[in-house]
């Protein structure tokens, strides 16, 4: 009911796996309803599914304005590259890929370049 949690993903992760509990937990609103004991790859994939919907969603626009440079040095710097092997692969400078990079970040709306990193690779607007 709180505004705030509008369109965060709710997974029920329970032990009451019978008919009964799993009608109720759909109809309070549950995003999808796992039973003990639970397969770790499921869980992964259903978190996965679920974070991608949300950036994909209104709350994170679907576009949000990178410009080619920034996918692309967001892209490399989700590779594990550092900002001079960014430069060199790119053929700019550092500063101009550290530059890029930050314009991506506020772009995504986040505080750091790592959240933006995960924000971007989560709404598959890269692919490391």
């Amino acid at each position: 009911m709180e505004p705030r949690f509008q369109s965060m993903p709710f997974v029920f992760l329970t032990a009451l796996g019978d008919h009964d509990n799993e009608l109720k937990g759909w109809q309070l609103g549950a995003d999808d309803y796992l039973t003990k004991p639970v397969d770790y790859d499921v869980l992964a994939a259903v978190i996965t599914a679920r974070l991608a919907r949300v950036a994909r969603s209104a709350v994170w626009p679907k576009h949000v304005g990178l410009r080619e440079r920034e996918v692309e040095t967001l892209t490399w710097a989700a590779r594990g590259k550092t900002f001079g092997e960014i430069a060199e692969i790119l053929g700019l400078s550092k500063r101009t890929v550290e530059f890029h990079l930050d314009n991506a970040r506020r772009k995504l709306g986040v505080a750091t370049r790592t959240q933006a990193l995960i924000k971007a690779a989560t709404g598959h607007l890269i692919h490391p």
